[in-house]
């Protein structure tokens, strides 16, 4: 909005022409980003312990520490990212832009389907929310909807193509079956992030990491003379989502003021779906959707303790971990909460430096 205000009045006050570098811009989202957090933090967090009455109910099979902990702290605290996120990239960006708003509809969509599962496990008092066939065609539907509207943006070389790193040139063209691909990088990407949201400050961490990697990504990809240089796919526009990332990293920020340990609030499945999908549809729009599983890794290992758990389970009847995910498995055996928080965090860097390397290495 504030864009296209300023970019009418630029030949009467020449310095609004700063408005027009996605830099600047992108700084601007983010500290908005950041102060909004900052603002209504407290605001919200009281609101939501006022009628959530008791917190988020806490799994009984989980960790021992965590029924003393973490009961009656409240959750949902996603709403106050997605509210600071939606605010300062409408502020901030061209609203001309069809991929931001396939963008904002992912995260809209995934963050409207935590909020329903959310309340559920608070008015229930379980840990019970949407089903699990429900959230997951949902998710499978939103996401199918972002990949066919993407693909109907993008040029036709791009349309239905896979991008696969260290290959200069190469496309791997999917046809129908890339919406399928898509869809399923987006709702995977929703999931893990999901999964990896179990202590206090752990989500929030990587996220905000992946989200300034994939800043930089579409800064590079969506400029010609960058992308040209690098060698890799450029994809017209899409730098406007740079503003979309760095917004995440400001409310991010300023979430993890009150989600530090011991947290005042949880984020909640209206934080990590909505995130952990946005996330998904901008690696698909910038075509680095197998760099995202680099990027991502911690989010990625989470996701395979999981699985790993369950099949292990059900063929064998016993349990490769102590609980999953993974994070959970290292309570399980005696390590606090921070050190786990801060040696995934230190992961999560180590994954991005490889993921950005990609960049590079054609």
């Amino acid at each position: 909005m504030i864009y296209h205000l300023a970019t009418n009045f630029t030949h009467q006050l020449p310095f609004l022409n700063v408005l027009k570098y996605i830099t600047f811009r992108s700084g601007a989202a983010m500290f908005t980003a950041l102060i909004l957090s900052f603002m209504l933090g407290m605001p919200i967090i009281r609101w939501l312990q006022s009628w959530q009455n008791g917190g988020q109910p806490i799994r009984e099979d989980g960790p021992d520490s965590h029924l003393v902990t973490k009961k009656g702290t409240p959750t949902m605290g996603g709403l106050l990212m997605l509210f600071s996120i939606i605010v300062s990239t409408l502020l901030w960006s061209d609203w001309r832009n069809s991929y931001m708003w396939v963008v904002l509809f992912v995260l809209c969509g995934y963050g409207a389907l935590g909020f329903a599962d959310d309340y559920l496990k608070v008015s229930k008092r379980n840990t019970k929310g949407v089903p699990g066939k429900i959230k997951l065609l949902v998710q499978l539907t939103i996401a199918l909807i972002a990949a066919i509207l993407i693909s109907a943006f993008a040029k036709p070389l791009h349309s239905t193509a896979l991008a696969l790193p260290f290959f200069k040139y190469y496309l791997l063209q999917l046809g129908v079956f890339y919406f399928f691909f898509a869809a399923l990088v987006i709702t995977g990407s929703s999931n893990a992030v999901n999964l990896t949201d179990g202590l206090d400050g752990l989500a929030i961490g990587p996220i905000m990491i992946v989200a300034a990697c994939f800043a930089l990504i579409c800064y590079l990809v969506g400029n010609v003379t960058f992308a040209n240089y690098l060698q890799l796919h450029a994809v017209q526009n899409s730098s406007e989502l740079c503003i979309f990332c760095c917004a995440i990293i400001g409310a991010g920020l300023g979430f993890l003021w009150y989600n530090a340990p011991p947290a005042q609030v949880f984020m909640g499945d209206v934080g990590s779906l909505s995130l952990g999908g946005a996330i998904g549809t901008v690696s698909v729009i910038v075509k680095h959707e197998i760099v995202l599983f680099v990027i991502g890794g911690l989010f990625v290992i989470e996701t395979l303790s999981v699985i790993i758990q369950v099949t292990t389970f059900k063929l064998y009847g016993r349990r490769t971990f102590k609980m999953a995910p993974i994070h959970h498995h290292f309570e399980k055996i005696g390590w606090s909460e921070t050190k786990i928080v801060m040696r995934f965090w230190i992961i999560a860097i180590i994954f991005a430096l490889l993921g950005l390397s990609t960049l590079k290495l054609r």
